[in-house]
């Protein structure tokens, strides 16, 4: 048996956009089918937003998307939530999404084309742990890391 985890992104209106952005980057098919593809009557607001989206590359990267329906919430995916404990105010990230490659020129390609209007939080280079790491929230509110596959040093 073989079993396949995909990352799957809920936007509010910029599913599409996201999706297209994400073939820019990675290459590969986009999918998308939105909720009047599925009969959605077309005056409903909801009807030109993605029902379902994917990204799939040869390369192997893959990542679904979809627009929540019925949802005028502004945030998006990837929004910190915050709380409070012993008076520090914590910002905590839901989740971020990691690439992985097998040359620092693979994956340097890729991180030129995804920082493209994002918020960089650490250069891509030379790390202690991998040949080339670096993070970044792209202009979609997703934060990415994207590094070079190294083996595990004990030492």
């Amino acid at each position: 048996m073989s079993v396949n985890a995909v990352a799957h992104l809920n936007f509010h209106g910029r599913a599409r956009a996201a999706l297209e952005f994400y073939q820019s980057v990675f290459g590969g098919q986009a999918t998308v089918v939105t909720y009047g593809d599925f009969g959605m009557p077309a005056e409903l607001p909801d009807a030109p937003n993605v029902a379902f989206g994917q990204v799939v590359a040869d390369n192997g990267f893959r990542v679904m998307a979809y627009d929540v329906p019925g949802t005028d919430a502004p945030e998006a995916p990837g929004t910190p939530t915050t709380r409070r404990e012993n008076g520090a105010t914590i910002t905590e990230e839901p989740f971020f999404l990691s690439v992985r490659g097998e040359t620092v020129d693979e994956v340097g390609a890729l991180w030129k084309r995804l920082a493209d209007g994002a918020r960089v939080i650490e250069e891509y280079g030379p790390a202690r742990w991998a040949p080339a790491f670096g993070m970044l929230t792209d202009r979609f509110g997703i934060t990415w890391v994207l590094d070079v596959a190294a083996e595990y040093d004990r030492a």
